[in-house]
């Protein structure tokens, strides 16, 4: 454990089922006082309903943390291979069931 904590690493094990991971197009966050719910889903065309696939539930802590380390990321991505950009065909005019994006679910 000291080991660990002198080197700022952490090692984990991810299981096989697990690494293969699931494709996710949508996520709807939702929370209460106590924690934070993130649902991640899959809307693909000739599905009537999105599917969630993974529902990640956490403290507020941990769920800034998270934000702050999505934030550090995109930066670092987009350092790297330049802007994500929205194009005109895929950029949505709102956000489905409170999903990504602003409170009201609108885009400006």
């Amino acid at each position: 454990m000291e080991e660990q904590n002198k080197n700022n690493s952490l090692s984990i094990e991810i299981k096989p089922d697990v690494a293969k991971g699931h494709y996710s197009n949508l996520a709807v966050i939702t929370h209460s006082q106590a924690e934070f719910v993130v649902d991640f889903a899959s809307m693909l065309p000739g599905f009537p309903k999105p599917e969630v696939l993974s529902r990640i539930i956490m403290n507020p802590e941990n769920a800034k943390k998270l934000l702050l380390a999505l934030q550090d990321n995109v930066s670092k991505y987009e350092t790297q291979f330049g802007p994500i950009v929205f194009g005109q065909e895929n950029k949505p005019k709102t956000f489905p069931m409170g999903g990504f994006g602003p409170k009201n679910g609108n885009i400006s």
